[in-house]
């Protein structure tokens, strides 16, 4: 006789999942014995912890756009699960979490790893629901699925495993109370009030120095963000999770945004009169034009979030892609091509600055952002490029230009630690005939990288392969982006007691698990060091050597900020080089500056 759990993974594999991220524990007993009889469809792939699995499922739904699926045992496992889940709650992915349980006799015993589940994933869940017949199991999946899909958030189920080890119910009793669900669904045209629409269109040709912020909402309207960019001579900026929907070759898109941004984000924004803002939801009002200086128009499909970053004039819910179709005849070509005149001198002169930048060496040490400087014209066609929470986040954002056809994403809300390197694997396992590329801080490959390095060990013959598959890590030894927002932010100068973290041999721990490790620490040999890994064909940990002195400058410093870190610097214990190189690096900003001037 089928067993609900058996019935479950069958229903997961009509909803089209073919792999879930998880570890075992006795509370999913029977969902193990499942997928061993499954033979693959769908498939369990085992991390090294739970919270990796959850990251996995959310990477699977950003970069294939199928919901992600992941797996715990009760209690701690449950627990274990909730970053990972909190990064797809804040970034919008459909991510479905099926979690075990005691048995329904236990509850409410205090019984051993007996948590309230319905009560701890209640908030990050847009669904969530115990299974305690198994004429339910049928509903309860396909709702959890069709929600997750339509929320773009988490749906959680939670199983019993006295009820995983029941006899199905494929087609419940038909008595009352008995519902009879199906799987499928389909997306809807969202699309904005004609009125609206009007509005908005009155309100750009009416602007003459028209800014455009894009976001992930806007990925699937690559062609409709050009053509409306062109007619209005605008520049597009692009938020972190909005890094793939322009290719950073287009002359009128000026980059990243706010603090990791460009300069030429930036003088952009503080110089526009309009601001388009489309499916994104940056949140730092420093970053963007002040009250009152300009009108704004916003796509966003989540009425929730519309007008609530900048004040708005016009506010179009709707789909990204279908709105712009619909506002583009609307629209009139502005002949007067002066401002984006401007904003194209402002992007070659922000990459010029980018490569001074990443030219200058200091006393024999790697410049972190050369790591990222070398591999830009090196990146392979159609690669998939992932980043964790760290300093290291600064120069992927701003060094690494991405062409048509690449991927590239990061935990963009939550900007959790410990996300790339699970990100990196998730992207692999789903294309695992495209180059996926990751970039680490030391801090966060010690969080939980290098024990994700044994899943990729595990899956080896599975993750290799002639398209590369490279962990970047940045050996500094130091937490180095809270480094510099302590020094920034709170006025304090670098706390070793919190900062510091050990040396260890990344590339050697590599070796040791039969992986390809690559340590660079002259800065000559950069580029060497991306040529070897980049052939590899087996995975590769390499490890830059960088100097942890380097500020993240951000595009504009602010009063209050540049104050602070003056302070800092009288007591820091690495005054004296960050004064030199900060110096340097701005002073090549202010020649560049000049030159721009003159030219």
């Amino acid at each position: 006789m089928t067993q609900v759990a058996d019935f479950v993974l069958q229903r997961l594999t009509e909803w089209g999942v073919k792999r879930v991220y998880g570890y075992p524990g006795d509370g999913i007993n029977g969902l193990l014995g499942a997928f061993d009889r499954a033979q693959g469809e769908p498939e369990f792939i085992q991390t090294r912890h739970e919270e990796m699995a959850a990251f996995m499922a959310c990477a699977h739904a950003k970069f294939t756009g199928e919901v992600g699926c992941c797996t715990a045992t009760s209690g701690p496992g449950a627990v274990h699960l909730l970053n990972g889940l909190y990064d797809a709650k804040l970034d919008h992915q459909p991510v479905v979490a099926l979690v075990g349980q005691q048995k329904r006799l236990s509850l409410g015993a205090h019984y051993q790893q007996e948590v309230d589940l319905e009560l701890l994933f209640a908030d990050v869940s847009e669904f969530c629901q115990m299974v305690v017949h198994p004429g339910q199991a049928r509903h309860v999946i396909d709702r959890a699925f069709k929600t997750a899909l339509t929320t773009r958030g988490v749906a959680t189920v939670i199983i019993p495993n006295d009820v995983q080890e029941d006899d199905a119910q494929p087609s419940p009793p038909k008595t009352h109370g008995s519902v009879f669900s199906s799987v499928g669904w389909s997306q809807p045209r969202v699309l904005p009030d004609p009125d609206e629409l009007r509005k908005a269109a009155a309100v750009l040709n009416e602007g003459s120095k028209v800014a455009m912020l894009v976001g992930q909402g806007a990925a699937k309207a690559e062609e409709e963000v050009v053509e409306v960019a062109e007619l209005l001579g605008a520049g597009v900026a692009k938020a972190l999770l909005g890094r793939e929907v322009l290719p950073d070759d287009l002359p009128f898109v000026t980059g990243p945004i706010g603090l990791l941004g460009s300069k030429a984000s930036d003088n952009m924004i503080q110089n526009c009169d309009t601001l388009l803002m489309v499916g994104t939801s940056f949140p730092y009002a420093e970053w963007l034009p002040d009250e009152g200086q300009a009108k704004g128009v916003e796509i966003d499909i989540d009425g929730r979030m519309i007008g609530i970053r900048y004040p708005m004039d016009a506010h179009l819910v709707g789909d990204a892609k279908e709105t712009l179709r619909a506002l583009i005849p609307l629209l009139h070509r502005k002949e007067d091509r002066t401002w984006r005149e401007q904003i194209e001198k402002d992007v070659r002169e922000w990459y010029d600055l980018c490569e001074r930048w990443a030219g200058q060496h200091f006393e024999n040490t790697i410049n972190p952002q050369a790591v990222a400087a070398e591999l830009s014209p090196r990146l392979p066609d159609g690669c998939i490029l992932t980043a964790d929470s760290g300093s290291g986040t600064n120069w992927w954002a701003r060094h690494l230009k991405l062409r048509k056809g690449m991927q590239a994403s990061l935990s963009g809300t939550l900007a959790t630690m410990g996300s790339g390197t699970p990100y990196a694997i998730a992207a692999r396992f789903a294309y695992p005939d495209r180059p996926v590329i990751a970039f680490v801080g030391d801090g966060a490959f010690q969080m939980n990288g290098m024990a994700e390095m044994i899943t990729v060990k595990r899956y080896l013959d599975r993750l290799s392969g002639p398209a590369p598959f490279i962990f970047c890590v940045f050996n500094n030894q130091d937490l180095n982006q809270v480094t510099w927002e302590q020094r920034a932010m709170a006025g304090d100068p670098k706390f070793p007691g919190s900062q510091y973290v050990p040396d260890v041999p990344y590339a050697q721990y590599a070796e040791m698990l039969g992986l390809k490790g690559i340590f660079c620490e002259k800065p000559k040999k950069v580029g060497k060091a991306w040529d070897e890994a980049l052939a590899s064909d087996v995975p590769v940990v390499l490890e830059f050597k960088v100097d942890q002195e380097i500020a993240p400058i951000p595009p504009h410093i602010m009063l209050a900020q540049g104050k602070k870190a003056a302070k800092a610097a009288v007591r820091d214990p690495e005054r004296a080089g960050i004064a030199a190189k900060g110096m340097r690096q701005k002073l090549t900003e202010v020649t560049e500056h000049l030159q721009g001037r003159h030219s």
